[in-house]
């Protein structure tokens, strides 16, 4: 990897890891990333769906592809203990976002120090809002597509507790759930703690809610069938003497089918409704669907073609399988078969040798994706993100004797 290539990437890593920014907010980092791809010689526009950036790399007639990356970062703070670590209170990049934006431009600068190999346009997006499944569907009604061009083939790659410098490609079928993501509102009767007979108790209902949702999965989903169910949050009330007026719940579901979805919310909103009813509850529980995903399923001979470009260049044996992971991500909705949109999607490994050699000898798991001391190892992973991406990128664009021919 060269240096005049490496070093820069390496930069914008340290810098968008010090400075993470939540979803909806990432005013800093959008203006990193599109400088970044301003240097590398690409036409930007900030400010699409929020605060995404896409740049343009034109290099003649031929297909369209485009390269993703994500600019939030996650609620958590950091117990990593790097000398970069994060600047902003309570607020990490603990999900590998900036190492796929510093990837992202790596590659676009490798792309672009090449470009008499090959014909075609690169796009390279700065997507918001990952985190809250928001960032695409806003992009996309921002015009994406009609504003810059629909790509033949849209990548993404992901960090992952893997080997550093290898990469992982699903087995065929889905390579992430889908998912729903619900807020409830229960409604109570507020009133003194003394005198609960007066009152109608949100936070028993609530409590009753969530051990009865557990059942859902337990005894409503075949055992066969992955489904996750996750009740993240429930708030309610502010003092121990006063029985608060409501109870607040979120949670999520994340399944592989849009079926098994729709099964599992409407069980959720049935249950919901049943304990608030047993419990008297003077209104109607409130439901918000906060966000929903299809389960990430790539195009077949896209992907296959992809890790085969990647088995050349890093070796069959830092090519591994993928299972199917119930996260989920809201990069399926750049994919559309009947326009030909095809999608490929990868794991990129993050964990040192050192930290996977203690992790295999203690028989405890490296740190993964949203944990405080999620440390990717910058030195083996951001190079081998590069050049996975530049390559699986080369593999669309046609060779330029092909192209003139």
């Amino acid at each position: 990897m060269p240096l005049g290539i490496l070093r820069p990437a390496v930069e914008l890593y340290v810098d968008l890891h010090a400075h993470p920014e939540l979803s909806g907010a990432e005013v800093r980092t959008a203006g990193r990333f599109a400088a970044a791809l301003e240097r590398h010689g690409a036409a930007v526009t900030r400010g699409v769906g929020g605060h995404g950036v896409v740049g343009v790399l034109a290099n003649g007639p031929g297909p369209v592809v485009l390269l993703r990356a994500e600019l939030d970062a996650l609620p958590v703070t950091e117990r990593t203990g790097l000398p970069y670590a994060s600047t902003a209170a309570g607020v990490m990049h603990a999900c590998g976002h900036d190492l796929h934006l510093a990837a992202a431009s790596g590659a676009l600068a490798l792309l672009a120090r090449c470009r008499e190999t090959w014909r075609g346009t690169v796009l390279v997006v700065g997507q918001p809002a990952e985190e809250t499944l928001e960032g695409a569907r806003a992009m996309l009604a921002d015009g994406l597509y009609e504003r810059f061009g629909t790509p033949d083939a849209v990548l993404a790659q992901h960090a992952a507790p893997l080997p550093a410098g290898t990469v992982a490609h699903g087995r065929g079928g889905p390579l992430m759930a889908g998912s729903a993501a619900l807020d409830v509102t229960i409604h109570g009767r507020g009133g003194h703690a003394g005198a609960p007979q007066l009152a109608v108790d949100p936070v028993l209902t609530a409590a009753a809610t969530v051990l009865r949702l557990q059942s859902v999965v337990a005894r409503e989903t075949a055992p066969s069938e992955q489904v996750v169910l996750t009740v993240g949050s429930l708030h309610a009330g502010e003092r121990g003497n006063v029985i608060p007026d409501r109870a607040e719940l979120s949670l999520s579901v994340r399944a592989f089918s849009d079926a098994a979805l729709d099964r599992v919310t409407a069980a959720v909103e049935r249950i919901v409704r049943a304990e608030c009813a047993a419990s008297g509850c003077p209104d109607e529980p409130e439901f918000t669907l906060a966000s929903r995903s299809p389960a990430l399923l790539p195009d077949q001979d896209t992907a296959a073609a992809v890790r085969r470009v990647h088995e050349g260049l890093f070796g069959p044996h830092r090519v591994t399988d993928w299972p199917p992971a119930t996260a989920t991500e809201d990069f399926p909705l750049y994919g559309a078969a009947d326009a030909g949109i095809r999608t490929a999607y990868w794991m990129l490994g993050v964990t040192g040798a050192r930290q996977w050699r203690a992790a295999r000898e203690g028989a405890v798991p490296p740190p993964a994706n949203h944990a405080p001391d999620f440390a990717p190892d910058v030195r083996t992973a951001l190079p081998a993100g590069i050049t996975a991406m530049a390559g699986a990128a080369l593999h669309v664009l046609p060779a330029a004797e092909e192209e003139a021919r």
